[in-house]
């Protein structure tokens, strides 16, 4: 067994404009004055990274990659969220997500699908560059609006919907198999992959593709009452990072799953910061360490009462104390013997 990775921290929802996290350095200095010991940069944000440059230049990505150490820190992991979203976006969305992308492809949505592909592409050999293992995405989705559809969905609307979606994303993951890096999928509501029913639908329209990994974020499977626990039994080879992000879903009887149009505070399933929120951790880093997971967690803070810094601040603390310190020897090996091949003979009868 091995010992997980962490603290780490996200840093998308932590950049601002106001010192100290309006630049990477500072941010990472905070950082690791909290206790981190790892950074997850958002590849969308070039305070954090030039996502281009880190994949064309390794002297780049060494300068970047030297610059966190100095801090005291290790990148865990690039993040393409954004880019990722917009490998596939149904049109009833694409007003709300052009503002994921650059000015010159937004009202474009051919042009803004294959910008997309490429930066989820820089990302592979960027990774690369900085020794990384693993990078995350979103699927993005062509099919969510058909999620509880009325009128019924046209039959063979849903196959054809993956068979597009494994089309786009078939030469990326390609390309980070070329580079050595498992991409991972945070299974997410408003994704095409958004259980574990549609990663396995999507699996088998890229031929159970070995980069076609998943982010697990279980925060998103109690909004969705999904056995979150379960899920790793099912999944755990396939799992490459690990977001900690808490929740809690409380239903009342006026709203349930899909939240009635509330704001998060008002809604019957809400993230919450680490430790305030229904998600048993203990259990999950109980199974993804004997499950052998090899990775990094990392905390991805949401939350809609507390103050994200004193998030942070807590967060840290909160990973440290769940990080299970794997034993390098049995709890019984007090009463062994030092010539067990001959009392075992002994036992079953054979001398």
């Amino acid at each position: 067994m091995k010992t997980i990775k962490g603290p780490g921290i996200f840093l998308a929802q932590f950049m601002g404009d106001n010192p100290p996290f309006n630049d990477l350095k500072s941010i990472c200095q905070w950082a690791k004055g909290l206790g981190f010991v790892g950074v997850q940069l958002p590849a969308w944000d070039s305070r954090c990274i030039d996502l281009q440059k880190a994949a064309e230049s390794k002297t780049y990505a060494d300068e970047l990659k030297g610059l966190i150490n100095e801090c005291g820190l290790e990148i865990t992991e690039l993040s393409t969220h954004l880019q990722g979203q917009l490998v596939a976006v149904n049109p009833a969305y694409d007003a709300m997500f052009d503002s994921f992308a650059p000015e010159q492809v937004r009202n474009n949505s051919k042009a803004r699908t294959e910008w997309a592909i490429q930066q989820v592409k820089f990302a592979a050999k960027a990774s690369q560059n900085l020794g990384l293992k693993a990078s995350a995405t979103f699927s993005g989705a062509l099919l969510w609006h058909t999620v509880y559809p009325w009128p019924q969905r046209p039959a063979g609307l849903v196959e054809m919907g993956f068979a597009e979606l494994a089309k786009r994303w078939l030469p990326i993951l390609d390309a980070y198999e070329d580079a050595g890096i498992d991409l991972c999928y945070e299974i997410h509501p408003g994704e095409d992959l958004h259980d574990g029913e549609t990663y396995e639908m999507f699996l088998e329209e890229v031929n159970n593709h070995k980069r076609a990994c998943l982010l697990y974020d279980p925060s998103h499977f109690v909004l969705q009452c999904l056995d979150y626990l379960t899920y790793i039994d099912y999944y755990h080879e396939r799992i490459k990072m690990f977001h900690v992000k808490d929740a809690e879903f409380n239903s009342t009887g006026k709203q349930g799953v899909y939240g009635g149009y509330q704001s998060w505070v008002k809604r019957a399933g809400r993230f919450r910061s680490l430790g305030d929120g229904q998600v048993d951790f203990k259990g999950i880093f109980s199974k993804l360490t004997a499950y052998d997971y090899d990775g990094w967690a990392v905390m991805e803070w949401e939350c809609a009462l507390k103050h994200p810094e004193e998030g942070a601040k807590e967060g840290a603390i909160f990973i440290d104390n769940n990080i299970i310190r794997v034993t390098e020897k049995a709890f019984d090996d007090f009463a062994g013997s030092d010539n067990e091949d001959q009392l075992n003979k002994s036992i079953l009868g054979l001398v």
